[in-house]
Order: C-alpha cells, then structure tokens, then sequence
C-alpha cells in the first residue's frame, strides 16, 4: 500500500512540472512568424512555431500569435506605442515614426498623414506641431510653404496671413520689398492706373498736392517754372499758352505784344520805310549811273580819232619853239 501511494505522487509531482513548464514558456514567448510572413504594412502573423515575434510585431497573449502594430503606431521592445505629435507612420508594423516634412505638420497623436500648412502660414522646420502665421511685409499663397515670400516692390501687406500681397492705389508707391504700407507721390509727381512708382510730371505739368494720381496742364496766360509749383500769372506783355514753363516776351524795341501775336511797333515801322527810301535811292542812282556810264562809253567809240599835227618848219624860233619839236595828237 506504502508503494502504491509513493508512485502516486510521483505521477503528481511530474504533472505539475510539467504545466508550470507550459505557463512559463507561454509568458515568456508566443508563435514566431512563419517564412512567409507579410510585408511591412501588416495585420497579424500566425505560426505553429514558439519563439520570439519578429521586429515590427509583438505579442498577443490571447491568441499566443504575433501581430503588426498598425498605421500611426510604431513598435518598442514590448508594445505598440502610439506617434507622437509632430511625427507619423502611414504603414503598419513600422519600428519608428516619421517627423512631418517642411510645409506640414500634425497636432495629435498616432498620426496617419501629416496636414499641409494653409496659405498665408508657413513651418520651415521638421516634426512640426503646428504652422506659422506670415509676418507684415510677407505672403504665401500655397499650401505646404516652408517659408514666407517677401511682398515685391509696388505691392504690401499690413496685416498677418497675408496670401498675397495689395497692389499700391493710384497716387502711392511701396518703393521696398516686404512694404507693409505704401506712401503718398511727393507733389510734382504723380501715379495713375497700371503705374509701378510715382513719376515726375512733364514740362509745363503740375501737381501741387500729395498722392496725386495725375498732373495738369499749365493753362493758357499762366505758366508753371516748376512742376510742383501751381500756375502762376502772365505779365501783361509776356505770351503764355497752355502748358508754358516760362513767359515768353516779344522784343521791347521793335515789337509789341497786341493780343497773342507780337506786331511790330510804330518805331519799327518807320525805320522799315526810312530803310526802305534809303536803298530805292540808291537803286535808283546806280541804275542812272549805270546809264550814263553807258552813254559815254557809246559816244566815245563812235567818234574818228584826229591825224596827227605836224610842226611847221619855220625860220623863225617863235615862242622858243624850233623846227625839230615833236609832233602832237589834236583833238581831245
């Protein structure tokens, strides 16, 4: 009887040996995954096999299988843990997260995809939580920026989450890039419609006022010395049309101002015929001249020339005068 008892117990002793065995080597490894285990974005592994779940999976005790960790989750040495904020996993069974790229970002946690950043904000950095807003002077008008556009010149911007930047009105200029406010044209100047920056205004223009959006002609008996300067009246004997910089004046001596025309004066009319007089006399007197010159010449060559005068032989020495003068022409 003493004998059968002790087998007995040793059959017990070797049952319970044998499943504290069973629960441990449960505890301590589940199914490894078969060769043919899925790829990275997987669901769940299954084996007939006991060892350790591969990287990328843990442990299911309830099933004594391995599973993948699924999409926005990674996986540390015991358990799947959820991405943090700033970083994402689009993949299951993944062993680490991802920090969001420049452009995006993510505020929660376990994080699929990340979200771009809206227009008018901006993040230049990794692993974002959140985006920027744009700064005065700055825009951006797409999503996913990674930085901010300074606005060009002619433009600005005054507030922040700018998507573009305002084109300056008529009469103002931004003469500087990132301008968050535009200034007035300076008088003499001007801006209209399709006009990048102020200009100067044209001769005989003016603009006396600030931000002015175009410029007026001089009017007609004023004139305008300087295109920031108003229209200024014309003497009395000065002429000034339209769009004049400077009065113009006839001459003080022989010209009169007689409406809008320069005449001439009652002195220069008198000079003009004393002149006129003058050079009809003397046309007329070498014309005459001309004349007789002429009738002389005529005559001249229509008159015989006279013979030659012998002297007379004489005895006498009359007057001192001998025989042997020499002859001489008569006539003229």
């Amino acid at each position: 009887m003493k004998t059968m008892l002790l087998g007995l117990c040793w059959r017990v002793s070797a049952l319970c040996l044998l499943l504290a065995c069973a629960v441990v080597c449960q505890l301590a490894t589940t199914i490894a995954p078969s060769p043919s285990t899925p790829d990275a974005n997987c669901t769940s592994v299954n084996s007939s096999d006991c060892g350790a779940c591969s990287p990328g999976t843990r442990s299911n005790n309830d099933t004594e299988s391995c599973f993948c960790c699924p999409s926005g989750f990674c996986v540390n040495a015991s358990d799947c843990i959820l991405c943090a904020s700033g970083f994402y996993q689009p993949q299951g069974g993944q062993l680490a997260c991802l920090p969001c790229p420049h452009g995006l970002y993510t505020n929660t946690t376990g994080s699929v995809i990340c979200q771009p950043c809206q227009p008018g904000y901006f993040t230049n950095d990794t692993a974002s939580v959140s985006c920027t807003p744009c700064e005065k002077g700055h825009f951006a008008s797409e999503q996913n920026a990674s930085r901010c556009e300074l606005c060009p010149k002619g433009t600005f911007c005054n507030t922040s989450l700018c998507t573009h930047c305002t084109t300056c009105p008529e009469g103002q200029e931004a003469l500087e890039v990132g301008s968050v406010q535009c200034s007035l044209c300076s008088p003499g100047m001007y801006k209209g419609h399709g006009d990048g920056q102020c200009k100067d205004c044209l001769d005989g223009e003016y603009q006396v006022n600030w931000g002015g959006d175009h410029c007026d002609v001089c009017p007609v008996d004023h004139y305008c010395p300087s295109p920031d300067i108003g229209p200024i009246r014309c003497p009395e004997d000065a002429f000034c049309p339209a769009g004049t910089m400077e009065p113009s004046y006839c001459m003080e001596t022989f010209l009169r101002k007689y409406g809008n025309n320069c005449r001439l004066a009652p002195l220069s009319i008198l000079i003009i015929v004393v002149c006129a007089v003058v050079i009809f006399l003397v046309v007329i007197y070498i014309v005459r001249r001309q004349k007789q010159m002429s009738e002389m010449r005529r005559v001249l060559g229509s008159t015989p020339k006279s013979p030659l005068l012998h002297s007379i032989k004489s005895s006498s020495s009359a007057y001192g005068i001998t025989n042997d003068t020499e002859p001489m022409y008569a006539g003229w």
